[in-house]
């Protein structure tokens, strides 16, 4: 058996498992790699929202991650639902140790139907604490404004906002575009000097979407770990992202937004 690569996710649980540490590992897993965790929340979920949720102690989050780190092979670290300033910095610690490690932030400041899990103190810490570390942080649009202040209701301003970000905190950029309107998805990349690279796909019709953005950098994380460069380890992660959608596109997973499916 091929030693497979082996993924750190550090994010929150969902018992829906349409998104967090759940997509994550079935990402990874189908991607060939082997999924390691590290909880930050659990949360009560289904296909129509959170009903719950409760924060993991940053120290318990830390020993997680030190399991995890001081025994296996990591190839690459991603991370999603960060409840709060003190357990940004406290990852951001911890991760400190292991600066060659390729590092996707998923920024998650709260869920579709609207419970916010990350405040305007945490995105601070954020900022200061992981991106300037990290290879690709990957937010979406309302992300991406609230970490840079820019009104982003266009392609031309997601592109702005990624350049700004990717500025401010030198590490590369991707803007996922999938609150803007059309037939056709685009998402923007930004590398920290400067070179933009657009992605494209057809639109797919389905209301199985939830944890799209997990399964993306869960992807992309993958990828990396494998030894693709950042801007393969994208194009491959968007390409199967758009093949799991369509996959999943007709499955009837509850009476809300299934998830993205990634088998």
């Amino acid at each position: 058996m091929k030693q497979p690569v082996c993924v750190l996710t550090i994010a929150g649980s969902d018992s829906g498992a349409g998104a967090g540490i759940q997509a994550d590992a079935r990402t990874i897993h189908a991607l060939g790699g082997y999924a390691l965790t590290a909880v930050t929340a659990v949360t009560a979920q289904n296909t129509r929202g959170v009903t719950a949720w409760r924060a993991v102690p940053p120290a318990v989050i830390t020993a997680q991650i030190k399991a995890v780190l001081g025994d296996f092979s990591v190839a690459a670290v991603k991370t999603g639902l960060l409840p709060g300033a003190a357990a940004v910095r406290a990852i951001g610690r911890e991760l400190a140790r292991h600066p060659r490690l390729p590092l996707v932030v998923d920024p998650v400041i709260g869920s579709t139907s609207g419970v916010k899990f990350l405040p305007v103190s945490g995105l601070r810490a954020l900022k200061r604490e992981l991106l300037p570390r990290a290879t690709l942080v990957t937010p979406n649009w309302p992300e991406v404004a609230a970490l840079t202040g820019v009104r982003v209701r266009t392609h031309e301003a997601a592109e702005s906002a990624a350049r700004l970000l990717a500025k401010e905190c030198g590490c590369a950029v991707l803007v996922k575009g999938g609150h803007a309107p059309g037939k056709v998805c685009r998402d923007c990349l930004v590398t920290p000097e400067g070179r933009v690279h657009w992605l494209e796909s057809p639109r797919i019709k389905t209301r199985n979407t939830h944890g799209t953005g997990c399964v993306l950098s869960a992807a992309i994380a993958t990828h990396l770990a494998a030894g693709e460069k950042l801007e393969s380890a994208v194009a491959q992660a968007h390409e199967f992202l758009w093949r799991s959608l369509r996959a999943g596109r007709k499955i009837n997973w509850g009476r809300g937004h299934g998830p993205a499916f990634a088998g």
